[in-house]
C-alpha cells in the first residue's frame, strides 16, 4: 500500500514538472546565480529590441491548456507569449525611459506579448482569445513606438485591422467603387488615430 502511494506521488511530481513549461512559458526556474539572472535579463531584451509592439496581458486564471492554445495562436502571427517575473521585466524595460510604464505595479501574473511583424497583432489575437475567456484574461497596458499605452488603448489597438486584413481589403477594393474602399480606409484610420491622439495626451 505504501509503495503504490509513493509511485502515485511520483507520478504527479512528474505530471507537475512536465506541464511547468507550458503552465510559464519560457520561464524556467528563478535565477539561482547573477550569471543565470543577467542572461535571463539579456534575453528578454533582444526580445524587446526586436519586438515592434509589446503587450502585456494578465493571466491569473487561464489553464495550462489555455495559455498554450493562446501561444501557438501568437506563434502563427510571428508574436511571443512570454512570461518571465515581473522585477525583471521592470529592469529590462527600465532602460527604455517609458513614461507611465510600471510593471512591477501591474495586476496579477503578467505576460509579455512580443510582436515581431505586425504591430497590431498581439493585441489583436489576445482580444480576440479574451472573447471566450473574458474572466481569465485582460489587458494591463502595453507599448508600440516606445510609448506606453493604458489597458483601454490596447483594447482600442485590437479592434484594428491587422497588416493581412488591410491586404485583404485592398485586394477587394481593386473591383469595388473607389469611394467604398475609401470609406472603409478612413474608418480604419479613424480608430488608429483615436490610439495614437490618446498616446500623445498620455506624453503631454
Amino acid at each position: 500500500m505504501a509503495v503504490a502511494r509513493i509511485f502515485c506521488f511520483n507520478k504527479f511530481l512528474n505530471i507537475c514538472r512536465s506541464a511547468l513549461p507550458y503552465a510559464l512559458p519560457y520561464e524556467k526556474i528563478m535565477p539561482k546565480t547573477k550569471e543565470q539572472k543577467r542572461d535571463i535579463l539579456h534575453n528578454i531584451k533582444s526580445k524587446v529590441d526586436q519586438a515592434k509592439s509589446v503587450v502585456f496581458a494578465k493571466f491569473d486564471k487561464l489553464t495550462v491548456k489555455e495559455n498554450e492554445d493562446l501561444r501557438q495562436k501568437l506563434d502563427a502571427e510571428k508574436s511571443e507569449y512570454y512570461v518571465a517575473k515581473k522585477t525583471l521585466l521592470s529592469l529590462v524595460f527600465k532602460d527604455k525611459n517609458i513614461a507611465g510604464l510600471d510593471i512591477r505595479n501591474m495586476e496579477g501574473r503578467v505576460a509579455a506579448i512580443f510582436g515581431y511583424n505586425d504591430e497590431v497583432a498581439p493585441a489583436k489575437i489576445v482580444g480576440q482569445f479574451k472573447k471566450t475567456h473574458a474572466d481569465k484574461l485582460d489587458f494591463v497596458g502595453g507599448i508600440l513606438e516606445n510609448r506606453y499605452l493604458t489597458p483601454d488603448q490596447v483594447e482600442a489597438l485590437s479592434k484594428l485591422p491587422g497588416k493581412q486584413e488591410l491586404y485583404a481589403k485592398l485586394v477587394g477594393s481593386l473591383n469595388a467603387p473607389v469611394s467604398g474602399f475609401v470609406n472603409a480606409l478612413a474608418g480604419n484610420l479613424r480608430n488608429l488615430v483615436y490610439v495614437l491622439k490618446a498616446i500623445e495626451e498620455k506624453k503631454a
